[in-house]
């Protein structure tokens, strides 16, 4: 049995997309989990609650094309649908014919495509965390949130980097710096947490904004009423993106709202994850 997260890749059009897995010779019975990350990082982020989630289910996390080990989208401006496309490659590529589904911030937007264009391959959607931002924020987003990012010969694009991931947990949006945009002190992660989400960002800098900007054009209040499956929407207690749960539960015909533990603390990841599992294993 296994007891810890491994690594590997495999091939579609785009070239080798990599993926964090948990395998339980006991879950093989039961649906995976498939778990789309947040940006502006890649499945690291996620390897917390993979750990916990993989002692119930058999779980696979990619890294979004564009982020981490992953290679790029081939479209210049691909939309939501887009990953969602290449993520059901992804999927027969694993041989995973149905399965729950996580996604978190752009993760969540991917999965609501996902789910709207091959419903007869999911069971259950999680959504932990979804931007439902007002059309004038959107454009601010846009213009804003994500820039365009290149090597600069003087090693400006690292300054930029680590700027970028530690101001996000100091403001949202991060660029607003003001105090009514301030986050709390207690979400302040560790400067080796910094560093480690750093790191993937720099391994997708040059294509990190296009994820982002996807979520940013996603017109998520036309498109989550057309999901048909059961839907936990939810974000967790220090998660920025938790005022949209209601409005996003709201639209969804077959939804459960919720706003999980903070994964400050192991005990908090615990239940967070207990509470994930409740709802995909309810009868």
């Amino acid at each position: 049995m296994t007891t810890h997260i491994d690594r590997a890749f495999i091939r579609i059009k785009e070239g080798q997309v990599h993926y964090r897995t948990y395998i339980n010779s006991e879950n093989t019975s039961k649906l995976p989990i498939y778990m789309i990350h947040a940006s502006p990082s890649s499945s690291l982020n996620l390897s917390p609650l993979i750990q916990q989630l993989g002692r119930n289910r058999n779980i696979f996390a990619p890294d979004t094309l564009g982020f981490g080990d992953s290679p790029p989208p081939i479209k210049d401006i691909p939309n939501a649908e887009d990953y969602a496309e290449s993520t059901v490659r992804v999927m027969d590529a694993l041989s995973i014919e149905k399965c729950d589904l996580y996604g978190s911030h752009t993760g969540a937007h991917i999965a609501c495509e996902l789910a709207i264009m091959h419903p007869d391959r999911i069971n259950r959607i999680v959504f932990d965390g979804i931007g439902m931002f007002s059309e004038e924020d959107k454009k601010d987003f846009l213009a804003n949130y994500a820039p365009e990012i290149n090597p600069d010969e003087f090693g400006q694009h690292l300054i930029w980097a680590w700027n970028f991931v530690r101001d996000q947990v100091i403001h949202f949006p991060y660029f607003r710096r003001t105090p009514e945009f301030r986050r709390t002190e207690e979400t302040y992660p560790s400067a080796t947490a910094i560093h480690n989400v750093v790191v993937e960002v720099l391994k997708g800098l040059t294509t990190y904004h296009k994820g982002y900007r996807a979520a940013f054009r996603h017109p998520d209040k036309e498109r989550l009423p057309l999901i048909q499956h059961l839907t936990l929407c939810a974000a967790s207690e220090d998660d920025p993106l938790k005022a949209g749960v209601e409005e996003a539960a709201q639209l969804i015909n077959n939804s459960d709202m919720a706003i999980l533990p903070a994964e400050r603390t192991l005990e908090g990841l615990k239940k967070k994850s207990s509470l994930i599992m409740e709802f995909l294993n309810r009868k």
